[in-house]
């Protein structure tokens, strides 16, 4: 019988860059832009820093960069570093599903393996796609929550990414999921109550947890085996039951890339649509919103959202950037108020400005029947302003701008980059690394891209 780690490793080892169609490729470049734009606006955050500092402790014999500042590291070093950056912002892409999470945080790999392989483009583009396949296809088996993180799936996908990016054999491919999976089980808490700094961490210490693995297998070093049938194994130990995978992408099935969407706004995947109902309704009020002039906000959605985003006494009164990013009534107070939610919405001068927090104990969140049977296909918010004068104004929102099925145009997607790499990056320099990444399949190795995102 054959057991998931070996069709997971079989169906990594056997695509190839030809299999995918040139809409799969293009989807690809989108991710590669958005999740590189995310890095960048990471990069000053505190967690990044550390990252580097980590990073700059160790010295290789086989280098890989850093992104930003280009220093050289040891391969899983480098991978966080790049991991912990893309992360920080909570502005990379979404997948839902009975999991749900973030598969470009396996950029890291993917980016960070094609570099230490000294391997092309294509290569990139092609490990990416594998990531997002693995990740999605997991994702849809089972819901492992509330014990376990979703970077538990994370790690899966970043080790096959990885895998074939530095062009492991299917044996070593075999091993090293073996050894990521056995080894590296999330703990849930990462994402709820009063969420720490390892929030934005988690899936980039999955990724290098990942390369560790991959380099271990290239040794010749194995691992437990079946890793998920086995009696302690991944069914019993952590999905709870044994698991069917849906079919791959490529022979004509469709890629889970496509399914995937770009988030407009810097918070939680569910809360994009909660952020774009508040400006919806915002643009209802007349005379604007103040907290004097709401007596309530009514917000029904889905309950695996309520549960992350809305149910801990914590995202009332968030302490802290993570938690507020995690937190519905925050950033539904943050959109009716200010008319966007942005980065700086989360620093300390608005997480503990008293008349934003008074908007914010306005907000009452319920679950939504309708909301629950449309999930994973929508992520369904109604939100209702009712105002001191009995006043209502409402909106509801499917599908955000950003979702796969209201997906943001690639002038857009390129908007989101040059606003986050503004920072760091003149627009010239953007220009070139914009021009650079669309035509990523053609580049003959990374050189050139880590040139163009080197400012430090």
């Amino acid at each position: 019988m054959t057991t998931l780690a070996e069709t997971l490793s079989s169906y990594a080892s056997s695509l190839r860059y030809d299999d995918l169609p040139a809409e799969t490729v293009h989807l690809a470049k989108r991710f590669i832009i958005d999740t590189l734009g995310c890095a960048l606006g990471g990069y000053g955050s505190e967690p990044a820093r550390v990252a580097r500092d980590m990073a700059g402790l160790v010295s290789s014999s086989h280098p890989v960069t850093v992104m930003g500042n280009g220093q050289q590291t040891s391969l899983d070093l480098a991978s966080f570093a790049n991991g912990v950056a893309i992360r920080y912002l909570d502005f990379n892409d979404g997948y839902t599903s009975n999991e749900s999470g973030h598969p470009s945080d396996s950029i890291a790999a993917s980016l960070s393996a094609t570099e230490a392989a000294a391997a092309d483009g294509k290569t990139f583009i092609l490990s990416t796609v594998l990531a997002y396949e693995v990740f999605c296809r997991l994702c849809d088996t089972v819901d492992i929550k509330p014990r376990f993180d979703h970077v538990t799936v994370g790690g899966a996908a970043s080790t096959l990414a990885a895998a074939k990016a530095m062009g492991l054999t299917p044996e070593q491919t075999l091993q090293a999921l073996n050894l990521n999976v056995a080894s590296n089980i999330a703990l849930y808490q990462t994402r709820i109550g009063d969420v720490s700094m390892w929030k934005g961490c988690a899936y980039a210490n999955a990724t290098r947890n990942a390369m560790f693995a991959v380099q271990l297998a290239q040794r010749g070093i194995t691992g437990p085996s079946p890793v998920y049938e086995g009696a302690g194994g991944y069914f019993n130990a952590v999905a709870g039951r044994s698991i069917e995978l849906g079919a791959m992408g490529g022979n004509g099935e469709p890629f889970k890339i496509a399914e995937c969407s770009i988030k407009r706004f810097p918070l939680g995947q569910y809360s994009q649509t909660i952020a774009q109902a508040a400006l919806d309704v915002r643009e209802q009020a007349p005379g604007g919103i103040t907290p004097d002039s709401v007596a309530e906000v009514n917000i029904a959605t889905l309950q695996t959202a309520v549960n992350i985003m809305a149910g801990d006494a914590e995202k009332w009164r968030p302490a802290n950037r993570e938690t507020a990013d995690h937190s519905m009534p925050y950033t539904a107070a943050v959109a009716l108020l200010y008319g966007g939610v942005e980065s700086h919405h989360f620093d300390d001068e608005f997480l503990f400005d008293e008349t934003l927090l008074e908007l914010v104990s306005k907000v009452k969140v319920s679950v939504s029947e309708e909301a629950n049977r449309r999930v994973p296909e929508a992520m369904l918010c109604d939100l209702e302003v009712v105002t001191a004068s009995g006043q209502r104004h409402a909106s509801q929102v499917a599908y955000h701008k950003g979702h796969y099925r209201n997906p943001l145009t690639d002038a857009e997607v390129e908007d989101k980059f040059r606003s986050l790499a503004a920072e760091h990056l003149s627009t010239d320099r953007i220009d070139a690394l914009l021009a650079h990444l669309w035509r990523i399949d053609e580049a003959p190795d990374l050189t050139e891209l880590f040139r163009l995102t080197r400012f430090d």
